[in-house]
């Protein structure tokens, strides 16, 4: 088996000066890649923000021999995103690996949600993912190869208590990265999402009535364990496109979104009143047979 490695490669990843973000800049370093560090520096909210912690995960890099340089531009900007790509390319030419990171949490229940609250997470978490993958997206077509790779949240495909504003972020990260996944694949650019589960300051952050039902066994946390599947995605050996991937207590998982065969009402026949469809609710929910649709196109050639 041939060792991952990342020779020749430029990476961003973005949010990487401290937790998950850190974890996976270092260890594509580590493996050869030459490393945009980009973070804000602030607290989980996204404030208060600083240059020390971007400058200290790139020190870590430079002293084990490795290549990494800092930004500290907002992902949540169109110009923050341009910047950021041209950071990569100003330094080191080009740009071949994102790694869409950075997040920001402010849990509350779902009517105690205030605006800010909402438009915060919507604005680092999709419009962040959209400004920085469209500048980096413009450079990988050039030169016909990229690797992205999204971070999602189960919370967004799943629920998550207390989470409203976070999981409709995250719901929209998954819709952008399938998009990018269908557009950039004709250009050798592969696209994936990852829901990661570890330990880390946002985990830290959850209320207890949040984790009811959580198992209590002792598990993998590690940010590492996140980062050798965002590592793998990143890579050259990597051929999936368009995946979604679980990695929690320990297991690594694909995510996929289907579609039942369900009850079908053919042209010639009138048209469908609430009545059928109370008549053919079980017909409709039975989830036997179901397939998984590369595109929206692919859902509607299932139908006959």
């Amino acid at each position: 088996m041939s060792e991952v490695s990342f020779a020749g490669r430029v990476a961003i990843v973005t949010g990487s000066g401290g937790g998950l973000g850190r974890a996976h800049a270092l260890e594509l370093a580590r493996r050869g890649a030459k490393v945009v560090i980009n973070d804000l520096g602030g607290d989980i909210t996204g404030t208060n923000g600083g240059t020390a912690m971007a400058d200290q995960v790139v020190n870590e890099i430079c002293e084990a021999g490795g290549e990494a340089v800092s930004n500290y531009d907002s992902v949540a900007t169109p110009e923050g995103g341009r910047s950021i790509v041209q950071t990569a390319i100003d330094t080191f030419g080009k740009v071949d690996i994102l790694v869409n990171n950075a997040g920001n949490i402010r849990n509350a229940a779902f009517t105690d949600l205030t605006p800010d609250a909402i438009d915060a997470l919507l604005a680092v978490h999709v419009k962040g993912a959209f400004y920085v993958t469209q500048a980096a997206f413009a450079n990988m077509r050039e030169n016909g190869y990229g690797r992205i790779v999204f971070t999602a949240s189960a919370a967004g495909l799943f629920g998550s208590t207390h989470q409203a504003n976070y999981a409709a972020a995250k719901g929209g990260v998954f819709g952008l990265a399938n998009v990018v996944a269908l557009e950039g694949a004709p250009h050798g650019i592969l696209t994936n999402t990852i829901l990661p589960a570890a330990d880390s300051r946002m985990a830290a952050d959850m209320s207890p009535e949040q984790f009811v039902g959580m198992p209590t066994t002792p598990a993998h946390g590690e940010p590492e364990m996140i980062t050798a599947m965002v590592a793998y995605l990143a890579s050259e050996e990597n051929k999936h496109n368009r995946e979604m991937y679980s990695i929690a207590r320990g297991r690594y998982g694909r995510v996929f979104m289907g579609v039942a065969p369900g009850w079908h009402v053919n042209v010639d026949e009138p048209v469908a009143t609430p009545d059928d469809v109370a008549a053919h609710i079980d017909q409709i929910r039975d989830l036997d047979g179901y397939a998984v649709p590369e595109s929206m196109v692919a859902e509607f050639a299932l139908i006959p």
